[in-house]
């Protein structure tokens, strides 16, 4: 079998851009039906994530960062929200935080769940992992509210209060969303798709 120099493994280059294709394809359909949709960006879909975490879960961190950068870059061609100021530095920062680095981390589930390894079940690594990728896009979308979306405040409440708030809402129904997902079937998710790894 032909050794995939970029992904480290046994597996075909073929095979592993087919299969990481499908699941980045995947993550983009499950993303387009929303629980519910927020008017300024953000939105609860049905586990749109995890076909992007998984792929982390299976592959090296270089490999997994370039499919959650293409995924980002998916999410910005399907919902670009403008800043209220348009500016080339409001641009800018949507870009990053709302679209970039926010779906980028995902990348970092996979060295997540392999540290702890030895510590918990396989049930509880994936929720670990979710659940450091899920805040640590939450802070970017948070820092967005802040930097961004301020106009959008009400005038008699703190642009932090706001922020956390607004995304809160949204990413707490996210997490919940995945969460309940991965610890119902997580465990089968991971025997078919990584061999109980």
């Amino acid at each position: 079998m032909e050794t995939n120099k970029s992904t480290g493994s046994g597996v075909s280059t073929t095979r592993t851009l087919t299969e990481s294709a499908l699941l980045v394809a995947l993550a983009a359909v499950l993303s387009l039906y929303a629980v519910f949709k927020l008017p300024n960006g953000g939105s609860v879909t049905i586990g749109s994530m995890i076909p992007i975490l998984l792929v982390s879960m299976k592959h090296p961190f270089r490999w997994s960062l370039a499919v959650a950068f293409a995924y980002s870059m998916i999410q910005m061609l399907f919902g670009f929200y403008a800043p209220p100021v348009e500016n080339l530095f409001n641009y800018s920062l949507v870009v990053l935080l709302d679209y970039l680095v926010a779906f980028s981390v995902l990348c970092l589930a996979g060295p997540v769940y392999r540290a702890l390894r030895s510590a918990w079940s396989v049930r509880f690594r994936l929720l670990a992992a979710a659940l450091f990728c899920f805040s640590l896009r939450f802070v970017c979308h948070f820092l967005s509210g802040i930097l961004i979306w301020a106009v959008y405040a009400p005038p008699d409440q703190p642009l932090w209060l706001y922020s956390l708030l607004y995304n809160g809402s949204y990413m707490l129904g996210e997490g919940f969303v995945s969460g309940v997902i991965l610890f119902l079937a997580g465990e089968k998710l991971m025997k078919y798709y990584l061999g109980g790894a």
